[in-house]
């Protein structure tokens, strides 16, 4: 990447079906959905037109609800080309999330699926719009929801919503010079996309992200893995989340990369899919590359197609790292780091970077960007070594949280800069390590104890398949150190063993205090393991009154 671009998401889109157009761009296993570049190309023009044609138009917000489908992927690249506004929606989300989503975006159009796990899609949108039923398509009016007037099926029909397969048909209410006229108005600084956070205090925030922020940071992204035409991303990961739609669509589409995605994870859909499609990449969180590694049928499996990939979404511990370069055959497995906030990646390993330096730290700033290590409390510059906020300044910060300045402003100081709530230590060769976050730091009787640095220890013990550590108020020492551990099946290891392998190997403060055996972490629909949930559990235990500040 010798400089950075000025385009579009659309074309973008429309540059790589003309240089790679007979290419696979995508194919599911799943379901009967096989495109090339061009076909893609020429789908996502349909649909953009007949979103025109629908009503939707430039600066619109609209929403979708699904899992990986084919149809979320028309959908991204469709809204971008005529300068609507793709709002994600968590998969995990229930009514009451949902609602308020819809109402902080001031969406126009949700497009939803059937269903999601226990979740009824259709049912829940009935119960926050009930006039939706007796509505014809296209003419919503609901109090809560004023800006609401779509509600699009990718599945079934249903009174109130128009379906997916007719927005095609709007589109001959559009002439092509219309259509040229839309595409032409949308600028790369323009808003593409908006992710909501997880909500680290309070509700959740609407993250604004442009198409240079994602076309620029897909780009890097790929560079680092090398990718090229002849490459194949096996995506597990969703789509809602920056992982699937910066780190693996935009990856792969600005270099012309095909992508095999899946609906939606299990291990032994990733292991057919590399092994049938013969891919050369594969992404996922820790957790996701642990469920492989463990699963039963894992032997059975080739996965010798596969070269790179990346791990991400969490602190990947060493040890795991190791296995998937080994037992994966992943030799160029590449770790990034960043926030959603950041468009995500702020840094990355690549293929080229030593093996030692790919499984300890998260390798070096990405091009055309500054990073560096601010003293949390004064703001001032840390020296190399020192552990402090990781902050990040250029293309990739987002335009801001919509509709909220006060929270933008907390994150994008005044110089520019997005503070990311991270502690990190950058070393005088250029690569950064992390080693926790701000709030997840425990301070056990004036001891600062960073639980990531013994959750990597925790891991290497041979009975060990997960751990994660996180706080409990301690009456004595302030706070303590609650280790959550799941172990190998079979294993007899107990508590008194494991808190000895700790102290065997590491200062006496680092010993967690409490250690529980549990069956599997709770996560979030990204993977990311969701440590409020943890820290709630360990003070029911300890019977301490929860108190909604620990969220993250």
């Amino acid at each position: 990447m010798d400089k950075l671009m000025n385009i579009t998401v659309g074309e973008m889109l429309e540059s790589i079906s003309k240089k790679h157009p007979t290419r696979l761009a995508i194919k599911y296993i799943e379901t009967n959905y096989t495109r090339t570049y061009y076909e893609f190309n020429e789908e996502v023009d349909a649909y953009a037109k007949g979103l025109l044609g629908m009503g939707i138009k430039k600066g619109d917000h609209v929403a979708v609800w699904a899992t990986n489908y084919p149809q979320w992927m028309v959908l991204m690249f469709a809204t971008a080309k005529i300068g609507a506004i793709l709002v994600t929606v968590n998969t995990n989300y229930k009514e009451a999330e949902l609602e308020y989503l819809l109402s902080n975006s001031d969406s126009k159009a949700l497009f939803i699926c059937d269903g999601i796990k226990d979740i009824d899609c259709e049912k829940i949108i009935y119960s926050i719009c009930p006039e939706l039923k007796t509505s014809n398509p296209g003419e919503l009016n609901n109090e809560k929801l004023p800006y609401l007037k779509y509600v699009v099926s990718f599945d079934n029909h249903y009174p109130g919503m128009y379906h997916w397969s007719q927005i095609p048909h709007f589109g001959v209410l559009i002439s092509k010079e219309e259509f040229k006229q839309a595409k032409r108005a949308v600028q790369p600084d323009d808003v593409v996309n908006m992710q909501y956070t997880s909500g680290t205090t309070g509700f959740p925030k609407g993250v604004m992200l442009t198409h240079n922020n994602i076309v620029n940071n897909g780009m890097a992204i790929g560079d680092c893995m090398k990718f090229t035409h002849k490459d194949k991303l096996c995506i597990p990961v969703p789509f809602f989340h920056c992982f699937g739609m910066v780190l693996a669509i935009m990856a792969s589409v600005t270099h012309g990369a095909a992508m095999i995605p899946l609906l939606w994870y299990t291990p032994m859909k990733v292991m057919h899919a590399i092994e049938y499609e013969k891919c050369t990449a594969v992404h996922g969180v820790p957790t996701m590359y642990i469920r492989i590694l463990e699963h039963r049928d894992f032997n059975k499996y080739d996965f010798s197609s596969l070269r790179t990939g990346i791990m991400a979404g969490s602190p990947c511990p060493v040890k795991v790292m190791q296995d998937v370069v080994e037992k994966m055959h992943m030799p160029e497995i590449t770790v990034t780091y960043g926030q959603t906030e950041a468009s995500p990646a702020c840094t990355m390993s690549t293929v080229d970077d030593s093996l030692e330096k790919r499984v300890t730290t998260v390798g070096k700033e990405m091009p055309f960007m500054e990073t560096k290590i601010v003293d949390p409390e004064t703001g001032e510059d840390l020296p190399n070594g020192m552990p402090g906020e990781f902050v990040v300044r250029g293309y990739n910060v987002m335009k801001g949280y919509y509709k909220m300045p006060e929270a933008t402003s907390q994150a994008i100081d005044k110089d520019g800069w997005l503070h990311t709530g991270d502690i990190a230590i950058k070393e005088d060769s250029g690569y950064y390590r992390i080693t926790g976050r701000i709030k997840d730091m425990i301070i056990r009787g004036g001891e600062n104890i960073f639980p990531k640095e013994i959750e990597d220890f925790i891991y290497t013990h041979p009975d060990v398949v997960d751990v994660q550590i996180v706080a409990v108020p301690s009456e004595n020492l302030g706070e303590e150190a609650y280790a959550f551990v799941i172990k190998r099946a079979g294993s007899t290891l107990t508590e008194k063993e494991l808190k000895a392998f700790v102290g065997n190997n590491m200062a006496r403060h680092k010993i967690p205090s409490y250690i529980e055996f549990i069956d599997q972490m709770p996560m979030t629909a990204s993977g990311k393991i969701q440590k409020f949930v943890l820290r709630d559990m360990a003070k029911a235990k300890l019977g301490v009154k929860s108190n909604f500040d620990f969220k993250d």
